[in-house]
Order: C-alpha cells, then sequence, then structure tokens
C-alpha cells in the first residue's frame, strides 16, 4: 500500500494541521507563563517570609538590649529600705525571666511584642522607685540634722526629748518603707447629728457635741499594694485617757510597736490614688471640754495627726 506524502495529502487537511500546531504553541506559551507567574508569585513569598524573620529577630534583639539595660538601671538603684530592695530584686529576677523568653522565642512576633510591652511597663515602675528613693534620702538628711539638734538639745531640755523621740521614730517609720500610705488634711470637728443622723454641723461646745468628727485624704501611692485596709481612730480625752467603746481586745490595735484603744474603725479599699475618709468618734458620757489629741492610722503606721479643742 502506498503512503502519501504531505506534498500529496489533500489540501483540505493542512489547514487543520497548522491550526493545530498554533494551538499547542499558544498553550504552551500559556502554560509557561502560569507556571513563572507561580514561581514569581512563591519567590515572593519566600522574600517577604525571610524578611519578617529577621524583622523579628532584630525586634527581638533590641527588646533583650533593652532588658540588659534595664536590669543595669535596676542594680544601679540602692536604698537601705529592705523593702524596697526586696522589690527591686524581685523586678530584676522577672528582667532575666524575659531575658530567657527573648532567647527561646526569637521568631515569634507576638511573643516579643509582648516582651516589649512589659519592658517598657517595667521601666516606668522604675521611675517610680527612683523618686520614692530620692525622698527617701532626702528625708534620711533631714532626719540626721534633727539627730543633731537631739543631741544639742537633750542636757538642757529633758522635758522635750520625749516629744523629739517621737518625732524621730516617726520620720524613721517613714524612711523604712516607701509604700506607707500617708494621709494629709486630717481636720477634728465636734458635730450635732440632726434628723435621724442625716445631717450635722459643727459645734466648738463640748456638751453639745454628739460625735467628734475627723476628715483626711490618703494620699495617692504607686508602689503600695492594692486592697483592704483597716484604718482606725485614736483619741486622746483632755485627762489623758483613750477614748473607746470597750477596753478590751476587740476595741485594742497595734501601732508604732505599742498597743492601745481605738474609738472608731473604717476599712477602705485603696486603689493607689488618693482616698477621701472619715471617721466618727462617741462617747458614753459627753465630751470633756480642753484639748484632744487625734491620731489616725493604718498598718500599724500614723497616718495622719491633729488636735482639737471643744470649749
Amino acid at each position: 500500500m502506498d503512503v502519501k506524502s504531505d506534498s500529496q495529502k489533500p489540501e483540505s487537511q493542512k489547514p487543520a494541521q497548522k491550526r493545530g500546531v498554533l494551538f499547542f504553541l499558544i498553550a504552551s506559551l500559556i502554560g509557561n507563563g502560569i507556571l513563572g507567574w507561580l514561581f514569581w508569585q512563591e519567590k515572593n513569598k519566600a522574600a517577604t517570609v525571610i524578611t519578617e524573620k529577621e524583622t523579628v529577630v532584630v525586634e527581638r534583639d533590641n527588646v533583650k538590649n533593652d532588658l540588659v539595660q534595664l536590669k543595669d538601671d535596676y542594680s544601679n538603684l540602692q536604698t537601705n529600705n529592705k523593702q524596697i530592695q526586696d522589690e527591686l530584686d524581685d523586678k530584676k529576677s522577672r528582667i532575666d525571666s524575659l531575658i530567657k523568653e527573648a532567647d527561646k522565642h526569637k521568631g515569634d512576633a507576638w511573643v516579643i511584642s509582648k516582651l516589649k510591652k512589659e519592658t517598657a511597663s517595667l521601666r516606668e515602675i522604675m521611675r517610680s522607685y527612683v523618686h520614692t528613693i530620692d525622698s527617701l534620702n532626702g528625708m534620711n538628711k533631714t532626719l540626721l540634722k534633727e539627730n543633731v539638734k537631739v543631741r544639742s538639745q537633750f542636757m538642757s531640755e529633758k522635758e522635750k526629748s520625749s516629744s523629739l523621740s517621737k518625732e524621730k521614730e516617726d520620720l524613721q517609720n517613714v524612711i523604712n518603707t516607701g509604700s506607707i500610705l500617708q494621709a494629709g488634711g486630717t481636720k477634728a470637728m465636734g458635730v450635732i447629728i440632726r434628723s435621724g443622723g442625716k445631717k450635722e454641723s459643727e459645734t466648738k461646745k463640748a456638751r453639745k457635741a454628739d460625735k467628734i468628727k475627723v476628715t483626711l485624704t490618703i494620699a495617692a501611692n504607686t508602689i503600695a499594694k492594692k486592697g483592704k485596709r483597716d484604718v482606725y481612730l485614736r483619741l486622746v480625752t483632755p485627762d489623758g485617757k483613750e477614748l473607746a467603746r470597750g477596753y478590751d481586745d476587740a476595741n485594742s490595735f497595734s501601732f508604732n510597736g505599742s498597743r492601745g484603744f481605738f474609738c472608731a474603725r473604717a476599712t477602705i479599699d485603696y486603689q493607689n490614688i488618693e482616698t477621701p475618709i472619715s471617721l466618727y468618734a462617741e462617747s458614753a458620757q459627753k465630751f470633756l471640754p480642753g484639748k484632744y489629741v487625734v491620731e489616725v492610722y493604718c498598718d500599724q503606721n500614723l497616718m495622719g495627726a491633729t488636735t482639737l479643742v471643744l470649749e
């Protein structure tokens, strides 16, 4: 059987062959284009991932350097106050833990971001410690001057030694911890209660006073622990006695290394902000005319003091 050459094929088959070849070429070009585009996309993704990882590593290095510097800054803070020094040591231990986390999660952007935020928070806390330690150092200089004054006057003014010793103890208590709650604006007044306790008016007459009202504002303190505190009102009457509802353990409290009796107590929820408070002292008998010594305590420390004279 004879085989026909291409030149011998019918003319009607040649265009079909050309179209088939053309279609194959076009399909090949499109396929190659798609493969090239997919390769380019994957290459860009790989480059992006590499860039992101490099960025995270750089960010990790920056955070780690900040933590190392922050630990040095905490180490440079020195104080004779044991409580504050213990807190500084705790912060340095926490920084060591954060440095280990930075090494462990050097490619984790979320962890590094969290470490960055905690580093900033620790730096803000450090600024509070700097302020507190500076204040304590200034108070320590005042205490040293007061000690010199006490020694120079001790022999000639024995009658003042008790008062000066008390002042020295108060100053020392403040120096011992920067987290002690302090108050300002301590005021005391005799009040007459009317309308079933809904209204009250001030009086200077002892025989008219139903209660003695004491008001003060506890200062903001970012280092002090938040939470509930018991505040005690100690009132020394003109005859030198402590006013109390009863003279038993239920009405006694500790302060400045001693025990005494309180006439009023209030529980506050301290949240490191200024906190106003009012306390009311009552007496089973009429109040005596004369001078009252008013003291307000919290955490066994004197927060505020004043005097009140009732006629």
